[in-house]
């Protein structure tokens, strides 16, 4: 009898340091952090090592800007990270999103077929282009063909996800894709596809991620809003200095290979801090969106775009 009261609470001792643990971590305050399926949407996966005590994150992945827009909008997130044009159209229809620090510049890219005659941008002209309506990368592109002297109408808008972009350029159901890492990197690991340009060479510059919340997370929780880009700052500069991890974690929880990464990781500019710059690249960003005519006026701008934490942070560093 005393054999099996033993061997009882012998087995039943592992079983309950879970509970114990997952009964420490109750009170925790839960963070929902939306996430785009990109390289340069990873930072957050890093968010765990440099949390204060007493938060801890959980991730929520999308497949489209819009998506995780939508999500800090409804509240079914409370932060997101997405490109900057998914926070522009926000902003027009008047909905309650506002963006509190930078995320990512740098990441996309124009590719090719490798075995096509397509070199530059005025290439592009009468093909087939692989685009993600309303994103960063769409308006880029549009600008650089204009600045080529080409129009939207000089090519073949064909709809098509970050994700599906590399496989739909090898299929041959498009000639080109304006995309974004690791697409551009798997399309040259692969020797599918070939660089046509990094489009940074515009006034928006490399602009491209940002970190967005609710209008009323900003109200009501301020001290967390600077807690987040505290956490961004740290987990960017972590991820930025150690390329392998970033390699690792992207592997991980994006299924990539290495092979692919090694040419995407170049290409991503992991960051938090809304600089003078980038709130100047944004105002041309989102002057480029009204000649585009995909937006009828400019938003708000400094409602939009509040800097104030990320200046705080600054201060403390």
């Amino acid at each position: 009898m005393r054999r099996r009261t033993l061997l009882a609470t012998t087995l039943a001792a592992p079983l309950a340091m879970p509970f114990l643990s997952r009964q420490a971590r109750a009170d925790d305050v839960v963070i929902r952090m939306g996430v785009l399926k990109l390289i340069h949407s990873i930072t957050p996966y890093f968010y765990e090592k440099f949390l204060p005590a007493g938060y801890r994150v959980e991730i929520v992945p999308f497949e489209i800007p819009n998506d995780g827009k939508t999500a800090v909008v409804t509240k079914s997130v409370d932060f997101g990270t997405f490109g900057v044009a998914a926070s522009i159209f926000s902003a027009v229809a008047h909905e309650p999103l506002v963006v509190i620090g930078s995320a990512c510049n740098k990441g996309m890219a124009i590719v090719s077929a490798k075995a096509s005659s397509i070199n530059t941008i005025k290439d592009l002209k009468g093909t087939r282009v692989g685009i993600q309506p309303g994103s960063t990368q769409e308006v880029f592109l549009l600008e650089r063909m204009r600045m080529e002297g080409l129009s939207a109408k000089d090519i073949t808008n064909v709809r098509v996800s970050f994700s599906e972009m590399h496989a739909a350029l090898a299929r041959g159901d498009i000639d080109a894709y304006v995309g974004a890492e690791p697409g551009p990197g798997i399309s040259l690991s692969t020797g599918i596809g070939k660089i046509v340009e990094y489009p940074y060479s515009t006034a928006m510059g490399s602009l491209n991620m940002i970190i967005a919340t609710n209008h009323d997370t900003v109200e009501q929780k301020p001290e967390l809003c600077k807690i987040m880009v505290d956490v961004q700052r740290k987990a960017s500069a972590y991820a930025m200095s150690n390329p392998d991890a970033m390699m690792d974690m992207t592997t991980a929880k994006l299924g990539q290979k290495r092979e692919a990464l090694k040419f995407s990781v170049p290409n991503v500019d992991l960051n938090w801090k809304m600089t003078p710059e980038m709130l100047a690249q944004c105002q041309a960003y989102a002057e480029q969106m009204l000649a585009l005519k995909q937006i009828k006026a400019i938003p708000d701008m400094k409602a939009l775009f509040d800097p104030r934490f990320s200046d705080e942070v600054a201060k403390s560093v």
